[in-house]
């Protein structure tokens, strides 16, 4: 597990994408705005909203872990808590999702994919 703090003023629950170290820094460099993104086990965490993983289908190369608590136990280093990669100068804490599924899939080399559920039609 991932002991990511809690803090009040984030206001509601969040989850947690992660991806493998090396592919971080290329991540990160595709967002036009990063929230707080932290590291253990591994992998960069990006703090995403609750619920991201509803409508997004997310590559091999990510993990989502729901209420940022990833699977698997952590070992070493990883078990004292994660380090602050970065950290929002704004205090909003979240990556917005869909533009974090782009850049992950960019690094991965693959296209976005979203589920193709029943559509509306309108009638």
């Amino acid at each position: 597990m991932i002991p990511l703090l809690r803090p009040s003023s984030w206001g509601r629950e969040y989850d947690a994408v992660g991806v493998a170290e090396r592919h971080g820094p290329a991540v990160m460099e595709r967002l036009p705005r990063v929230g707080c993104v932290l590291a253990a086990g591994g992998r960069w965490w990006w703090i995403v909203p609750s619920q991201s993983d509803i409508g997004v289908n997310w590559p091999s190369a990510a993990v989502y872990a729901v209420g940022a608590v990833p699977p698997g136990p952590l070992t070493g280093r990883a078990a004292e808590g994660p380090r602050v990669v970065h950290s929002p100068d704004d205090g909003v804490p979240y990556t917005h999702p869909l533009l974090l599924h782009i850049a992950v899939c960019a690094v991965a080399g693959v296209s976005p994919a979203w589920p193709r559920g029943d559509r509306c039609s309108g009638s």
